[in-house]
């Protein structure tokens, strides 16, 4: 695997899920290598819909990323999904251990791990990309290729996790474009490897 090449290391909320009880009469919520019954109280219900309002109308979702000035605006909606996702996990801090907000944890950690990659591909910054309009240049091609793949398998990764919060909520998912969604199944080849699958 090349170091530019960008996957989502999941083992630790995998491990979570893992060690979560068994239940025989909730939903069934599928993530990369597992598959789980979760029952959720009615807390989790509203948070999820209140989550799946907000975050389904974010342009990180909605908006075909193409372009130097994308990078830019990508990162701000990725800044405002975080922040939906931290505001939900304070109202569901009494139940840190819960299966709405481990699946939230899969969000923003995956997100932490986009910005470091990010960071790693040296990208203009705000102020590199005003003075490279002046002279009419732009961000070097490779680096964003790199980039919107990266951007890509991000963006697979939150629409199947609200896919999944969605069952939670009994709630399907508002706004995005058909153009813009995602296949039901896990793209297992987007993240890291975990030593077995297993099903619950």
């Amino acid at each position: 695997m090349s170091a530019l090449d960008f996957k989502i290391d999941i083992s630790d909320i995998i491990g979570r899920f893992r060690q979560l009880p068994a239940c025989v009469d909730g939903v069934t919520v599928k993530l990369p290598f597992l598959e789980i019954a979760l029952k959720s109280s009615n807390v989790e219900k509203k948070v999820a819909r209140e989550v799946l309002i907000r975050i389904s109308d974010r342009r990180i979702l909605n908006a075909s990323e193409c372009c130097d000035d994308c990078i830019e605006l990508a990162v701000t909606s990725l800044e405002e999904i975080r922040q939906t996702v931290v505001n939900a996990q304070v109202e569901l801090s009494h139940d840190s251990q819960g299966g709405l907000y481990l699946l939230l944890d899969s969000i923003r950690d995956a997100i932490r791990q986009f910005l470091t990659f990010e960071e790693r591909l040296n990208l203009p910054t705000e102020r590199d990309l005003k003075m490279r309009r002046r002279k009419d240049m732009c961000c070097p091609a490779d680096t964003r290729d790199f980039y919107f793949a990266a951007l890509e398998v991000l963006r697979a990764h939150i629409h199947r996790v609200l896919l999944q919060v969605s069952k939670i909520a009994d709630f399907p998912i508002p706004r995005i474009a058909d153009a813009m969604r995602y296949a039901d199944d896990w793209e297992l080849t987007s993240y890291r490897t975990l030593p077995m699958p297993n099903k619950r």
